[in-house]
């Protein structure tokens, strides 16, 4: 064999091993294999959730009335009033002082029984609940603005994102699956 001729195919071999090796690194592939993260914002919303507060109060009730017309009072008023009118004046002026005690009186005791009975109270212990919403904030997302070679853009993605985001044929993967 020819010396030229071997040293002509191991330099061939040489070069076709290498090229194989250089196309292997895709080093002529000009495609960015990252996007560069320029910033993060985390999206969050406002979860309101809704439970019962109850307190015990104390109510006030006014006793249920038994003379509403307050016809006692009044008849009890107006016989101490004619009993008290019977003691002035003496003739026709007693019978006149009689009738307008009993008439004032009546009037007295009508409005003291009102007032009795309006005050007459009792009180219980009642619970009483309403509905308040505890409100937190929860992160639904992250706004990230990236750069791919010379272009920059915004996405919403799940998962917050490390220093790159990878990309595939000239899209960003967004999803590890």
């Amino acid at each position: 064999m020819n010396k030229s001729l071997v040293t002509g195919l191991v330099i061939g071999a040489a070069v076709v091993t290498a090229g194989a090796a250089i196309g292997g690194l895709d080093v002529f592939d000009r495609k960015p294999k990252y996007a560069d993260v320029l910033d993060v914002e985390p999206v969050s919303e406002t979860i309101r959730t809704p439970r019962q507060v109850c307190n015990d109060e104390v109510v006030t009730h006014q006793k249920p009335v038994k003379d509403e017309k307050r016809i006692t009072g009044s008849v009890v008023g107006a016989v101490v009033g004619g009993v008290l009118g019977s003691q002035v004046g003496s003739g026709s002026g007693r019978d006149a002082a009689t009738v307008a005690g009993a008439a004032a009186g009546g009037y007295a005791g009508n409005k003291i029984q009102k007032h009795v009975q309006n005050t007459n109270t009792y009180q219980t212990t009642e619970t009483k609940c309403q509905t308040v919403y505890d409100s937190s904030e929860k992160v639904i997302g992250y706004d990230v603005k990236y750069r791919l070679g010379d272009e920059t853009g915004t996405i919403r993605m799940d998962e917050k994102p490390g220093d790159r985001i990878p990309v595939v044929d000239g899209e960003l993967v967004v999803h590890q699956g």
